[in-house]
């Protein structure tokens, strides 16, 4: 075949003049393309279900009451079914390293991209010691009273698990994630039963019902400001997400598998959180002070207390071995995430060349060991306080996560403008995002409302100098105002710092690289997904 004839893209959905070679570029940066669907569809589900849900939800339920909390969840989770239609959309076309970090300089601006992609390499740097910390607080509910035990070791134990999986390569990372993906999902499933066994007084001998919702401050406590302050700590629980178009470098055929996999973030919020938040805010009064968790004690955690209330003997013990696994799948999760950053930092030369360098797993060495310096931020932590610190933290990482979310709104909404530009309608695409474009309208409402939220109140919360705690109430305020303004002050002079020195220019629409590491099946997938299936296979996977 002549280099210059016409090339299929996609599933024949429309024909592009280009060279060969450079429409089969696979674009993967050295990584291997060694994730399948059971891996993407898992990661996509739980991956990153971790300290967020499992320690930060009751927090939630005691500040906002139940209502406010369950109204939280979901306003957030609207937010970000859309967003991930939006990777998906996009993901699936481009499957290059670094996902939604590269895009902007395809089709907006070469500064945008610098900017976000460091800053979703220091989100993820940072979560690893969020979560390390959290793995010292776990292990000490199993000791005695009085030990003297160093807690640091367990981070470092973990530390030295996740460079191992990481240097095996992604099929082990994918692996390792999809079983612990299995345990957590189990875990929740549990955890729902349990909740409605426990409601319905069936276990327990109490009929809870929704009779906690209509207790003294509830179901919305606060108020609306109180729901506002709970957004962040909500936005951290589903962070992570968005990992779908991350991994779609790496997956095996991302034609197929993308578009599952950030389909199934509807069930996960609709199932996993909400109705985990909604069994949980029944039981568990919002004034119960276990659930503001100020010791940072597992056995004060909140899916903790429901499995008590139940009677179940044993339940604590297993709740708090499943948040430690929890805790450090998700601390793989972020790692893995992080190295890949550093990889799409260094292949556009954001970052020194020696640092994206891959061995022949595919795995960036140099990445790897700047990651691990990051993780060890956790040790540092744990004599710092680690429950303390692990409030500050949650409050930037937050804030960092609604700023990726705005900006990969953004940066779709820039998508269709150029493709349009190109003489291409949306019906080319080899995946189209549902809902487009009113329920990107939606979540960009959404997105607005919040960050304009976080700003106001990191202001507004300012305590007076006559409050008896004074002391606690400034260093909540100072973590609210840090946490508000940072990411996108941070976001702000990188943009403006690399344009300016470097005179990027905006990409004009009809001239944006949409081709360059496009990913056309190879004859083998295309005839595997041609293949006669089974009707039980048909009918099982509109639901994988």
């Amino acid at each position: 075949m002549d280099s210059k004839e016409t090339i299929s893209a996609g599933y024949q959905s429309e024909k592009i003049e280009m060279p060969m070679e450079e429409m089969t570029n696979d674009e993967s940066g050295g990584l291997k393309r060694d994730l399948h669907l059971r891996h993407m569809v898992m990661i996509a589900i739980s991956g990153t279900i971790g300290t967020g849900l499992f320690m930060t939800s009751g927090k939630t339920v005691a500040t906002a009451g139940p209502l406010g909390a369950l109204f939280a969840y979901s306003v957030i989770g609207i937010w970000l079914v859309f967003v991930c239609q939006a990777i998906g959309e996009i993901a699936t076309l481009l499957p290059i390293p670094g996902a939604f970090t590269a895009w902007g300089t395809r089709v907006f601006d070469e500064a945008f991209s610098f900017q976000l992609t460091w800053s979703y390499f220091l989100n993820w740097a940072l979560t690893i010691p969020a979560e390390l910390s959290a793995s010292s607080l776990i292990i000490s509910y199993w000791l005695p009273e009085g030990s003297n035990f160093p807690t640091w070791i367990v981070p470092v134990i973990i530390i030295l698990a996740l460079v191992v999986i990481n240097l095996l390569g992604v099929r082990i990372y994918g692996e390792i994630e999809y079983w612990f993906s299995i345990l957590k999902v189990v875990t929740i499933i549990i955890f729902i039963i349990c909740g409605i066994l426990v409601d319905s007084g069936a276990v327990g001998g109490h009929v809870y019902g929704v009779e906690n919702w209509h207790i003294s401050g509830a179901p919305f406590k606060g108020g609306f400001k109180s729901f506002l302050s709970v957004l962040v700590s909500v936005g951290f629980a589903y962070g992570g997400t968005e990992l779908s178009g991350v991994t779609a470098a790496e997956s095996s055929n991302p034609h197929k598998h993308v578009p599952k996999a950030v389909n199934t973030v509807l069930v996960r919020i609709a199932f996993f959180y909400i109705l985990s938040i909604f069994f949980l805010a029944c039981i568990v009064p919002n004034n119960d002070p276990r659930l503001l968790n100020a010791d940072g004690t597992v056995a004060n955690a909140p899916f903790t207390i429901v499995f008590l209330q139940a009677g179940m003997k044993g339940g604590a013990d297993y709740m708090n071995a499943v948040i430690f696994t929890s805790v450090v799948s998700a601390a793989n999760s972020d790692f893995y995430v992080a190295v890949r950053m550093l990889l799409s930092l260094s292949q556009n030369g954001w970052a020194p060349k020696c640092v994206g360098k891959t061995n022949s797993r595919g795995v960036p060495l140099l990445a790897v060991a700047i990651t691990t310096f990051f993780s060890s931020i956790a040790l540092i932590m744990i004599y710092a306080g680690a429950s303390q610190v692990f409030n500050w933290l949650v409050s930037i990482i937050g804030s960092m996560i609604f700023m990726t979310w705005c900006c990969i709104l953004f940066l779709h909404f820039r998508f269709r403008v150029c493709w349009k530009a190109q003489g291409h309608t949306p019906e080319d695409l080899p995946y189209k995002s549902w809902g487009f474009p009113y329920g990107h309208y939606l979540a960009s409402l959404i997105a607005f409302c919040c960050v304009l939220a976080s700003f106001y109140l990191s202001i507004d919360s300012k305590p007076s100098k006559d409050d008896p705690d004074y002391a606690s109430a400034r260093n909540e305020w100072a973590q609210g105002l840090l946490g508000a303004w940072f990411p996108w002050v941070f976001a702000v002079i990188l943009y403006f710092g690399y344009k300016f020195y470097n005179g990027t220019k905006i990409v004009n629409p009809a001239e944006a690289d949409l081709d360059t590491g496009r990913w056309i099946p190879p004859a083998s997938v295309l005839e595997e997904e041609n293949k006669p299936q089974p009707k039980w296979k048909k009918i099982l996977s509109m639901f994988t």
